[in-house]
């Protein structure tokens, strides 16, 4: 079985009674000449109850004496019917730590064992579309540790995902080659690599 084995069966209308993940607001708000205006939100059903995040991304790098290498997905997103490339994330539990969550996440989806190395500001993904946050989380993973040698992803059921890493160094470049290849490249992902190229580019 491969994420590329998902194909879309049908698509139609969801009434908001029947929605479970996510629900459809209009918002009433003054813009600065003082007029009254509307807007049309998206909003996650599942941020748990006091949490200031819906989920995380996991920025997760491996040593390897070859050079370090990230760790990616693919992993079939129906809403656009294409297989994304993206990095391993998730949605956070109740009274879950961004940095606990991405060590769950990262062990249930990769199988490996990280350290966390790094937390950074909540970011909003689409702000003009939805209120969906995250905040994404740096870790490093030591692939000599025993833990980190016999990998056993624990998906939950319905999810297929198929893990792999890229040389950062490499990054943008592979990002190109796989939208080639017919895959979609999450923002998340595209950002990083693009970060690295400024970076090589600009000799940060």
């Amino acid at each position: 079985m491969s994420p590329a084995d998902s194909k879309i069966l049908s698509s139609g209308p969801l009434p908001d009674d029947e929605a479970r993940w996510i629900k459809l607001t209009r918002i009433t708000y003054q813009d600065p000449n003082g007029a009254s205006r509307t807007w049309e939100s998206a909003e996650r059903r599942t941020r748990p109850k006091g949490a200031e995040i819906d989920g995380v991304g996991i920025v997760a790098i491996l040593d390897k004496p070859t050079g370090k290498e990230i760790i990616l997905q693919r992993q079939y997103r129906p809403p656009i019917g294409m297989v994304t490339i993206e990095l391993p994330a998730g949605l956070i539990d109740a009274g879950e730590s961004a940095e606990e969550a991405a060590v769950r996440e990262l062990r249930e989806e990769t199988g490996y064992a990280g350290v966390v190395t790094e937390v950074t500001p909540i970011m909003y993904n689409d702000p003009g579309f939805c209120n969906t946050n995250t905040r994404m989380v740096h870790m490093k993973i030591d692939a000599s540790l025993p833990e980190n040698q016999n990998l056993q992803p624990q998906l939950e059921d319905g999810e297929f995902i198929e893990v792999f890493t890229v040389k950062l160094a490499d990054l943008w470049e592979e990002c190109k080659k796989l939208e080639k290849e017919g895959c979609a490249i999450d923002a998340r992902v595209g950002t990083v690599a693009e970060g690295i190229l400024l970076a090589q580019r600009l000799n940060l």
